[in-house]
């Protein structure tokens, strides 16, 4: 996922990173608050963060000028919510960029959109809608953790098919090679994301009880799942 350094012909690169400054802005005023709110959830919003740029610099060859990995980010969506993982997602391309030499500087805008943007939104928007149909919640949490790396890898063959549409077929035939070739490594990747994501859950429920009630990821009863999705829309 991570589209390499100077691959991306300038006017999409800067596209992209327009496309993705709201969303940082708007996930590091809610950061911010967060934190100011709720000090406590410092550690586990660290523990998320370093989830992420562990399990997205296991780098794996695919696409040219790209790769495969995963991408970690369906647990802090889901502990956070996505505005949060923007700006975690951010921090982590960009340190990998410079210490990893994974993606680059001028493609970080492409990148962020990709992982830091629609995967977050997209796995937390499928484990609410589980989550809102009592689906358990472990369930809930691989669906979401699957479908953020999953929704991924597609963004990133919708900007590689608009960058180098196949000269013959144009950018639907583009958007189906690099997705077929993205998905025999891409597909394995996120089901593994989701199980070891579960793992993580699990030990949370475990040891931070307290702490993932507060968050709303655990509550005792449909009532009480409704009262937590009002206050959420209140704090949000």
């Amino acid at each position: 996922m991570h589209i390499a350094e100077g691959f991306l012909p300038p006017a999409h690169a800067v596209a992209w990173g327009v496309a993705s400054a709201p969303f940082v802005v708007h996930g590091a005023r809610s950061l911010v608050r967060d934190v100011r709110e709720h000090p406590e959830s410092t550690l586990l919003l660290g523990a998320s963060g370093a989830f992420t740029f562990v399990l997205s610099a296991l780098k794996l060859p695919s696409v040219t000028g790209s790769c495969s990995h995963p991408t970690g980010t369906g647990l802090g969506a889901i502990l956070f919510r996505p505005p949060v993982m923007a700006v975690l997602g951010t921090i982590t391309l960009l340190f990998q960029a410079l210490l990893l030499a994974h993606g680059g500087l001028t493609t970080l805008g492409a990148n962020v959109f990709s992982m830091a943007v629609v995967g977050p939104w997209a796995g937390y928007g499928i484990y609410r809608l589980l989550r809102r149909y009592d689906v358990p919640l472990m369930v809930a949490v691989f669906s979401g953790a699957f479908v953020a790396d999953l929704s991924t890898y597609c963004v990133t063959s919708v900007q590689l098919a608009l960058a180098f549409p196949d000269p013959g077929s144009g950018f639907l035939g583009a958007l189906g090679k690099f997705g077929s070739v993205f998905a025999v490594t891409q597909i394995p990747l996120a089901v593994s994301e989701g199980l070891l994501t579960v793992l993580v859950m699990r030990m949370l429920v475990q040891s931070s009880k307290g702490e993932l009630t507060r968050l709303g990821v655990l509550v005792t009863s449909a009532a009480g799942r409704k009262t937590a999705d009002s206050a959420e829309a209140v704090a949000r």
